[in-house]
């Protein structure tokens, strides 16, 4: 980050250098997506605690994306507090009654139903711990003077991705949940005007009898994913 009085250019020697033969970046590449292709999307979880020290080391490791100008405009909040849960259970299930009543579409509610979603979110209150990410979409500092923040979205995005990479790494499983509008997460968790809650992560470990889609399954190939020129 910067402070406001500290805005010089400061370069330092490459701290940290990867060093791998060709064949071991091969390896690498190989590995991490098999690792990777084993994350599910999971709505079923069951009661077994998830300790706070894992979730701050997967934090810490979403803290590390790279950022417009640095400027790290993003904040986790990480709730295993069950009556804020339930608090958060309650509203986003209000807003998910009105978007599957009719607001988001029969468009968009024909292309959920392979899914298999509906407007009760069980997994809110069950999961061990919610994280709610937020986009700082401008600064202050001390003084209550603003700075801006760039590329706000797509530095969130990344940061959220690395945040959702390190908890399946850690063994855990992970539901992305976006209800619309979510301004109420700001007055829940006492969050200022400047952030935008984006989403909200379920994080824990599956119950026995946990289902995934078969949809979920089908994933496009590299041909339709990748251009190479």
């Amino acid at each position: 980050m910067f402070s406001r009085d500290s805005l010089s250019y400061d370069p330092l020697p490459l701290p940290d250098r990867s060093d791998l033969t060709d064949e071991q970046m091969a390896a690498a590449a190989q590995e991490f997506y098999e690792v990777m292709r084993k994350r599910h999307t999971v709505r079923d979880y069951c009661d077994r605690p998830v300790s706070r020290e894992v979730i701050e080391s997967c934090i810490r490791t979403a803290g590390t994306a790279p950022s417009g100008a640095n400027h790290q405009p993003w904040h986790f909040v990480a709730i295993s507090d069950q009556a804020l849960k339930q608090r958060i259970r309650e509203e986003a299930e209000e807003e998910e009654r009105r978007f599957y009543a009719g607001g988001a579409g029969d468009e968009w509610i024909k292309a959920l139903e392979p899914i298999g979603t509906n407007e009760v979110k069980e997994h809110l209150t069950v999961a061990p711990w919610l994280i709610v990410v937020f986009a700082q979409r401008w600064g202050q500092f001390e003084d209550g003077t603003r700075y801006k923040n760039y590329y706000v979205p797509e530095s969130v995005n990344i940061a959220t991705g690395f945040l959702l990479a390190a908890l399946h790494h850690a063994g855990l499983s992970t539901l992305t949940h976006t209800p619309n509008p979510m301004r109420f997460l700001n007055d829940a968790l006492d969050r200022p005007a400047s952030e935008k809650p984006t989403m909200i992560i379920a994080v824990g470990h599956p119950s026995d009898d946990a289902t995934v889609p078969s949809v979920a399954k089908l994933k496009k190939p590299l041909e339709e994913v990748a251009s190479f020129f």
